[in-house]
């Protein structure tokens, strides 16, 4: 007795239905498509707030890193006192003698009262030094935090124990009143007191110091979610199979920590332009006649009641800079992790 086989026809419509199943095995761009990066950049695309401010933030990279070339087109720099050469521009009381600060087609955004240098070239070129140095504080600081809290977390015991307390003095020190009381010790260390403190030494100093008080709250967070993955399976898999820490961290721990990582970077970046422009308000940070940001509004504050165009500039630029890259941060952490969204 033989078995009944198959129809030529029922064996092409089992071979479609089968075909037609969907393996992912088979299909590496629909696997890639699912990818953590590729689902966390759809949300965010899909965040019209995390896409304009995207688009602010960059817009003011882009004249940072374009201040040199924007202010050869404009035919003007930050430096030139243009009222010494053309004194009409000025009143008999040092102020713009054009309405709104002195603003025209040659002067873009006025003139600084008593001086009168172009706003707009200080404007871009205060840009370029505020982001300058918060963007090489928040990377030095992201490192030191990274490697000193991947540390303590994996060593555990009394490396871990020595770090959290030092952690613990750091957060808890006024790093407000250290840095206007400690800063100009800096420059003594290294600058004559009867001599000029050069400004490249101030930028240097100020990203030292900054992320010698910033690397303390990433490095917490950090060591916490050490604590938690070092006892994950696949961790202990890799200790039993003989891998070195250096491959376990790099390997194993480290692509786990990026989500973290980047988020804290973007939550870190305004609040280091803020504060760059805060010691340079104060006088302890950059200083006149270097264009910064805080440098403009703390000339702008003296004048502010006869003149309050020169100060609207740079205070409105940084607000909307600071805003736009907080909303940037928080629209970042939606997209990699969805459940901490409200």
């Amino acid at each position: 007795m033989t078995l009944p086989t198959p129809s030529a026809a029922a064996s092409l419509e089992v071979t479609d239905e089968i075909g037609s199943i969907p393996d992912s095995s088979m299909n590496p761009k629909g696997s890639e498509s699912r990818s953590p990066g590729r689902l966390a950049w759809k949300r965010f695309k899909r965040d019209r707030t995390g896409v304009i401010s995207a688009a602010i933030v960059i817009f003011f990279f882009a004249i940072a890193i374009l201040a040199p070339l924007i202010a050869k087109l404009y035919g003007k720099n930050p430096y030139t006192t243009y009222a010494s050469q053309r004194p009409e521009l000025l009143d008999a009381f040092s102020y713009p003698s054009g309405p709104n600060g002195g603003m025209s087609s040659e002067f873009w955004f006025g003139i600084e009262p008593q001086l009168g240098r172009d706003v707009f070239t200080f404007l871009i070129y205060g840009i370029r030094t505020s982001l300058g140095i918060a963007v090489a504080a928040t990377l030095l600081t992201t490192f030191i935090g990274v490697v000193v809290g991947i540390t303590a977390g994996y060593l555990g015991g009394k490396t871990d124990y020595l770090v959290g307390r030092v952690i613990d003095i750091l957060l808890s020190f006024p790093s407000t009143l250290f840095f206007i009381a400690f800063m100009p010790v800096v420059y003594g260390l290294f600058v004559a007191p009867d001599e000029n403190t050069p400004t490249s030494l101030r930028a240097i100093s100020l990203i030292v110091v900054l992320s010698a008080f910033g690397w303390a709250s990433i490095a917490r967070l950090l060591r916490g979610q050490v604590l938690g993955l070092r006892e994950r399976e696949y961790v202990e898999a890799a200790k039993v199979t003989g891998a070195s820490p250096r491959r376990i961290v790099f390997k194993e721990l480290l692509p786990n920590l990026w989500t973290p990582i980047i988020i804290q970077s973007t939550l870190m970046l305004p609040a280091y332009v803020t504060a760059e422009a805060g010691l340079a308000f104060l006088g302890v940070g950059i200083i006149d006649p270097t264009p910064d940001w805080g440098v403009m509004i703390q000339r702008g504050a003296q004048f502010y009641t006869e003149d309050l165009t020169f100060m609207l500039f740079p205070g409105l630029s940084m607000v909307i800079f600071v805003l736009a890259f907080n909303l940037l941060g928080d629209s970042v952490r939606d997209a990699l992790d969805p459940k901490s969204k409200r």
